[in-house]
């Protein structure tokens, strides 16, 4: 039997194909950055735990605005999940991409999507992503519209229809880069 030879790379060409390892410290920073969120996660459910069960809300707060409070609170909770899935996509996917694979075929917890992940996947998942943590602080911004000034809320929306538009332009792109593969996917 035998065994496919590996290909010799040069000097120069080894040391470009190894600069990918390079990523490796942005990639573990990112972990520290998740584990930072899991904190803040942590820290935010408590006071929402506690404001709730135990009454701790601002002495003038109204039913109304403990459950404004509530509501955005939750809302923060939900922001932080999403940016934690927007790391995970990063990590999980860019290090798979552009540095190395991890070898996680047959792995019972293996993500669905990182099976056909590519660089061009990736930027359209991330943008899908960000457009959902956008949705959630536009949402805050019109439950505490009343008090703040129309220009913020203008171009908090006009920022948002800028990444759906960039998100719907990047699909459509890899929609037009690869009508092949797309159609027998589908």
């Amino acid at each position: 039997m035998t065994t496919p030879q590996k290909s010799r790379l040069g000097p120069l060409s080894y040391l470009i194909f190894s600069s990918r390892w390079l990523q490796l410290p942005l990639y573990l920073g990112l972990i520290v950055a998740q584990a930072i969120y899991v904190v803040q996660f942590v820290r935010e459910l408590w006071h929402l735990v506690d404001a709730t069960l135990f009454g701790h809300f601002d002495a003038s707060a109204t039913a109304e605005s403990a459950e404004t409070t509530i509501m955005l609170t939750v809302l923060g909770l939900i922001d932080v999940v999403m940016i934690s899935n927007l790391l995970v996509m990063v990590i999980v996917g860019g290090y798979e991409t552009f540095v190395s694979r991890l070898k996680l075929e047959g792995h019972p917890d293996q993500p669905e999507w990182l099976s056909h992940v590519n660089a061009t996947v990736l930027k359209v998942k991330l943008a899908m992503a960000i457009i959902g943590i956008s949705s959630i602080h536009l949402l805050a911004t019109f439950i505490k519209a009343a008090s703040l000034d129309a220009q913020t809320i203008k171009w908090q929306v006009l920022l948002h229809l800028a990444f759906v538009v960039s998100a719907l332009a990047l699909a459509f792109i890899d929609r037009i880069m690869q009508p092949g593969e797309k159609a027998a996917a589908h």
